[in-house]
């Protein structure tokens, strides 16, 4: 028999176990294990039932992802479905830690169900671009009611044992040993009930229902095919018999794995997991404990890296000047954490635990115990390197100095102190206690245990950690530098910033660089470019972004920037207005500086931007500063709003071809500013090749 798929006997009743670490993936040889043992326990006459149990952690995740891109073996998870459908001896899934994707496919096609009280269910194909294509969308909806249904499949959200019991999903929760009770269960009459037999649960008319469903589902998922084609798929549950609703979710997930947007929605998968993978620095690597933390600046970064802290249950202190500074920065903490418990996100006692990890202080000798130390003290090498004198003079011996700096030359800051082989960069993003992004930068002296520690602690913070080497403004920001100067440079030839953040919000940008850098305060880009300015005189920056700063218009904090902010209730409003007197700017500064306005398209507005993006990155993939290519997706789809269904701006690049993204490029070298596009060699290399930034 199958290692993958154990068989034994116990009782009178066949117990298949699932056994391929880690999550139970269906792979070739465990769907082969699981039909033979199927067809074994129904040609036993001494079998009176079956149970198909996985382990403790996972009953199945779905398919295993080792073998996507492979060539797929007999049986597939359907055909398995069919032995199921055509067993005459009651079947059950007893699930234990999650049943996912088609984890949940082979559970539906079994009689009944039990779980574990932690189990989780769902059916997340959509994340990846897809759709269940084993029967999920026909078995789902006849299971449980219709609305539920189609939001667990288009939102790929899952449900915990309890909430799947009170819909029907789940028969029974099993709080003893799993497998004792499934068998006792089976031990009960229970009669052949096939999930194929049952009607779809829609009360009223299937008609009107799918079309509010559809119009709902349209408005959410902007960019996005799957949830649509998942709403037909639901739709033929209701009005076709189960095989020809079968084939209508097999033509429609055929359909969709070849679509561009599926494809980079599983690059984006596979680019998340490759992130820890360091040459050099090998997974057993040992790391050092963090039991304590401190965070230095009461700001809003440093009280959002707190709040990181606290909410991973890591004690955290919070440590600046003045008291002054402290009371804001605590209250600012309480008021997001009240925000959340305000939307039913947080239970107030949790918030209540979480505020008890969180202490502060105004004196360093608080913190010598922390065995992390994160700084988020204003962006100027001068004052940070004088704390990282004080911290190296305080801190015990061991703990890990980090610095946040944003762009800052993290050896320089490390060569402050006596032990550089400590310092690492931990550049978090605003919010800090909201956005998914880490960018940990290794300077020439991080020890390999500190890279490790550092990544190991983003995963607990619940961020994407990745790695970039030192440059000015690591991987993100130094790509984002040529990105706003392409779009001030199309500012100065004739749009608005709303024509620029318009274009690139239907492409697909959460925001646009205007509203991004009124949000982040244009002050912050500023001090940047005044720095830039005397190390960098090659790079030509437009004028017109100082000219607003000039004016003190920082953004939504001031009520001005690129736009006006209303006020609403006394606070400063969200929600961007183009400004007249802005336009007015504009075009007195093409006057002055003698440019005629010109007509520029939003296909010219997305090339340029993206582009400029996408050759930077082959800059800094080139010299070493970012691993791979996917890494550098990773940056930018989660920490600068880049539309995950475009992959990131390599892969995106990748699907456009590198030979028109080469041709694009010598064609803007033609144009306004064209010395400023200096081309990549490796970007020019590969398009010549006719190579990828991915492999």
């Amino acid at each position: 028999m199958s290692e993958v798929a154990q068989y034994t006997v116990r009782d009178g009743i066949a117990v298949i176990t699932m056994n391929n670490p880690p999550v139970n993936g269906l792979g070739n040889a465990l769907r082969a294990g699981l039909m033979e043992s199927l067809k074994k326990a129904e040609a036993d006459a001494a079998v009176k039932g079956v149970v198909i149990i996985g382990s403790a952690k996972a009953f199945s995740g779905g398919a295993d992802i080792r073998e996507f891109g492979k060539s797929r073996e007999k049986p597939d998870l359907f055909e398995v479905n069919d032995q199921q459908d055509a067993m005459q001896k009651p079947l059950v899934a007893a699930i234990g830690g999650f049943a996912l994707g088609g984890g949940l496919e082979l559970a539906l096609g079994c009689h009944y169900r039990v779980a574990a009280p932690r189990a989780q269910l769902g059916l997340p194909e959509v994340k990846l671009g897809i759709l269940p294509g084993s029967g999920g969308t026909q078995r789902l909806p006849r299971v449980i009611p219709m609305a539920e249904a189609v939001r667990l499949m288009t939102t790929g959200s899952t449900i915990p044992a309890e909430k799947a019991k009170e819909l029907g999903l789940v028969d029974e929760i099993i709080t003893g040993d799993l497998l004792e009770g499934a068998i006792k269960f089976l031990q009960q009459p229970r009669p052949i009930r096939r999930v194929r037999d049952m009607p779809a649960r829609l009360e009223g008319d299937p008609e009107a229902f799918f079309a509010k469903v559809r119009e709902q589902v349209a408005k959410d998922s902007r960019g996005y095919p799957a949830p649509l084609e998942l709403v037909a798929c639901a739709a033929a549950a209701a009005t076709l018999p189960f095989d020809e609703g079968r084939k209508v979710e097999r033509e429609r997930f055929q359909r969709l794995v070849n679509t561009a947007e599926s494809k980079a929605l599983r690059h984006m998968f596979f680019a998340e997991r490759q992130t820890s993978k360091i040459p050099g620095v090998p997974d057993d690597t040992p790391v050092r404990p963090v039991n304590k933390a401190a965070v230095i600046g009461a700001g809003t970064m440093g009280g959002g890296i707190a709040m990181c802290f606290a909410n991973a249950g890591i004690p955290v202190m919070l440590v600046d000047s003045t008291q002054e500074a402290l009371d804001k920065g605590i209250q600012r903490i309480k008021s997001n954490y009240a925000a959340t418990v305000e939307k039913g996100r947080l239970a107030q006692s949790d918030m209540d635990k979480r505020m008890a990890l969180i202490s502060a202080g105004t004196n360093l000798n608080e913190i010598k115990g922390a065995d992390i130390v994160v700084e988020a003290v204003f962006e100027r090498m001068d004052v940070k390197q004088d704390l990282f004198r004080k911290l190296d003079a305080i801190v015990r011996q061991g703990a890990i100095l980090a610095t946040n700096t944003s762009t800052l030359d993290v050896d320089q800051i490390a060569a402050a102190t006596q032990r550089p082989q400590d310092v690492v960069g931990t550049h978090f993003f605003s919010p800090a206690n909201v956005m998914r992004l880490l960018e940990v930068v290794r300077g020439k002296q991080t020890a390999k245990d500190v890279l490790a520690t550092t990544m190991k602690l983003g995963k607990t913070l619940k961020k994407v950690p990745v790695v970039s080497g030192v440059c000015d403004g690591f991987i993100g920001n130094r790509m984002l530098e040529k990105y706003v100067q392409q779009s001030l440079f199309l500012l100065e030839e004739g749009t608005t910033p709303a024509q620029i953040d318009s274009a690139l919000q239907r492409w697909g940008m959460a925001m646009g660089p205007f509203a991004m850098y009124d949000m982040a305060g244009n002050d912050i880009g500023w001090e940047i470019r005044k720095r830039r300015a005397k190390e960098r005189p090659d790079i030509v920056y437009s004028k017109i972004a100082d000219r607003i700063c000039e004016k003190g218009w920082f953004g939504q904090k001031t009520g001005r920037g690129w736009y006006r902010y209303e006020k609403v209730g006394g606070a400063n409003a969200r929600k961007p207005i183009p400004d007249p007197e802005v336009e007015d700017m504009l075009s007195q500064y093409r006057r002055e500086i003698k440019i005629s306005a010109r007509k520029i398209s939003d296909e010219e507005i997305v090339e340029r931007c993206i582009f400029a993006l996408a050759n930077e990155g082959a800059r800094i993939l080139e010299e070493g500063i970012a691993l791979r290519a996917s890494d550098i997706d990773m940056v930018y789809l989660t920490g600068y709003g880049f539309p995950p269904y475009r992959g990131g701006p390599m892969f995106y690049a990748d699907q456009a071809g590198l030979d028109k993204v080469l041709s694009s490029i010598e064609q803007f070298q033609e144009g306004y500013q064209g010395s400023q596009w200096k081309l990549a060699p490796l970007l020019a290399k590969l398009a010549k090749e006719g190579k990828r930034f991915n492999p």
